[in-house]
């Protein structure tokens, strides 16, 4: 999938239409402070084997394309998902 640099769309937080950068959306660093993390860290404990089940072999060919658009006239940031799945890889040209 290709994507333009700059993209001509709406900006919800000034209202206008304008020119937006494009940069790619990224995860982010996990925390290991979360609730969730902590209690799977306290269930890990112990003498049992693993809480979950194990994962199955079978993967997904990509994920949803994530585009972070930053507004030229505000400077605010505002995310643009593409539904479509089926890419290998995103590159902004």
């Amino acid at each position: 999938m290709k994507l333009p640099k700059i993209l001509n769309t709406y900006c919800p937080h000034c209202g206008k239409h304008g020119g937006h950068d494009v940069s790619l959306g990224k995860k982010g660093k996990q925390s290991s402070m979360r609730e969730g993390q902590r209690k799977f860290e306290q269930v890990k404990k112990g003498y049992k084997g693993s809480p979950r089940t194990p994962k199955k072999q079978v993967y997904k060919i990509g994920k949803r394309t994530v585009a972070v658009l930053k507004c030229k006239s505000c400077g605010k940031k505002h995310q643009k998902v593409y539904r479509s799945r089926s890419r290998k890889r995103t590159e902004i040209e």
